[in-house]
């Protein structure tokens, strides 16, 4: 009997635990929590605490209230001057509304890709009316602007407030910056082939240039040459006609001696009268 008792006292002591457990909940200090009966809200609790709800007959969803960061995943957008660029976004946003969250998206999961959806759709809308210099110039500020209004805007109707809404990054498409790639190496290369040419018909001009001048010069030289030498061979003419008038004899001397030295070396033979002309002036002396 008493071990009887003693079963009932455990058995009610657990449910009434279970009651508890099921009677309470904590809502965290960066939570906020709405208390569904049979899946339908019927209170909403944005402050923190200890909180009391029927058990059995209803439940708790939490959902964060911090700022919440969003990065889909990049997109090809093709712009106004028909232009593709991988767009990559970065968001922030927040669940300001949980009553309207609850019933139009229900889970966080469900929200952000709701949300990717809209953040997306809103950029490649916008995107599509601006033109890559636009997106490249002072506007660029202006044309976020837009994509936040249009994110927010249909933001609201899923109860999330979009504080920011950021292009992190907008590239060219990896086979277009290939292409771009490949038209710039090959201007390059034509500009190479037209500076190289231009550089070789410039040198031909200047050693042409330099040709034509190096001829004009030696023939001035040799002209210069041929004048020198000529007076040259003038003044040694009326130097030996002087010469000759003064001493004959001796001049005809000379001009043997000249005759002999032009003639003999050691290897040189020749066989002559020595009564000629030629050996006038061997075995004889001057007087």
């Amino acid at each position: 009997m008493m071990k009887k008792n003693l079963n009932t006292i455990l058995i009610g002591c657990a449910i009434l635990f279970l009651i508890a457990t099921q009677s309470f909940y904590v809502v965290m200090q960066p939570e906020q929590a709405i208390v569904l009966q049979f899946g339908n809200p019927v209170r909403l609790i944005q402050t923190p605490g200890l909180k009391f709800k029927v058990p059995f007959i209803q439940n708790v969803v939490f959902y964060d209230k911090r700022l919440l960061n969003l990065e889909p995943p990049a997109q090809e957008v093709v712009l106004k001057d028909k232009k593709r660029l991988d767009v990559d976004t970065f968001s922030r946003y927040k669940i300001t509304e949980p009553l309207t969250f609850y019933k139009t998206v229900r889970t966080e999961y469900q929200a952000q890709n709701r949300l990717k959806e809209i953040v997306n759709s809103s950029a490649r809308n916008v995107l599509a009316t601006v033109t890559l210099l636009e997106l490249l110039s002072e506007k660029r500020t202006e044309i976020m602007k837009r994509i936040s209004e249009a994110v927010k805007t249909d933001a609201a109707q899923i109860g999330v407030e979009v504080a920011d809404v950021r292009i992190r990054r907008a590239d060219l498409p990896i086979q277009v910056s290939q292409a771009i790639n490949d038209r710039m190496k090959t201007e390059r290369i034509r500009e190479a082939k037209g500076y190289r040419a231009d550089g070789e018909k410039r040198a031909q001009e200047i050693r042409a240039t330099a040709d034509k001048q190096a001829t004009i010069t030696v023939a001035n030289a040799e002209k210069e040459a041929q004048k020198i030498k000529g007076e040259g061979d003038k003044k040694a003419t009326e130097i030996w006609n002087n010469a000759t008038s003064v001493d004959p004899e001796f001049y005809a001397f000379y001009r043997t001696l000249e005759a002999y030295r032009n003639s003999f070396d050691e290897q040189t033979s020749v066989v002559l009268a020595p009564e000629g002309e030629f050996f006038n002036y061997f075995g004889k002396s001057l007087k």
